[in-house]
């Protein structure tokens, strides 16, 4: 069983990225292991923050988006904006405290 090398925050060597940052250069991490760790130490005993980093020489791209997808993330994004109340599109994301629209909410 081997340990992954251990880095300090912002002292990760060159060839090594976060899934946030594979992301921003168009890039995923193709199901490689996990290649290290990185570390922020935090204050008053508490455990720090650990981020996962990936090498980028065997990261992939990106897969692009198909009509099929387009449609299931439209469809997704129209329920969550139809109040289940009054079926009508609220024109924001409906909160899930609240379950229904504002306006519908107000009258209760």
């Amino acid at each position: 069983m081997s340990t992954l090398p251990v880095y300090r925050w912002r002292l990760a060597p060159d060839g090594y990225a976060t899934r946030r940052q594979l992301r921003a250069r168009g890039l995923r991490p193709g199901g490689q292991d996990v290649a290290a760790q990185l570390e922020r130490p935090r204050r008053r005993g508490r455990s720090p923050l650990i981020a996962y980093l990936y090498r980028v020489d065997l990261a992939k791209p990106v897969r692009p988006m198909t009509p099929g997808r387009w449609a299931a993330l439209d469809k997704a994004n129209t329920a969550r904006r139809t109040c289940p109340e009054c079926r009508r599109d609220a024109g924001y994301v409906i909160p899930a405290l609240l379950g229904i629209c504002v306006p519908c909410h107000d009258t209760i």
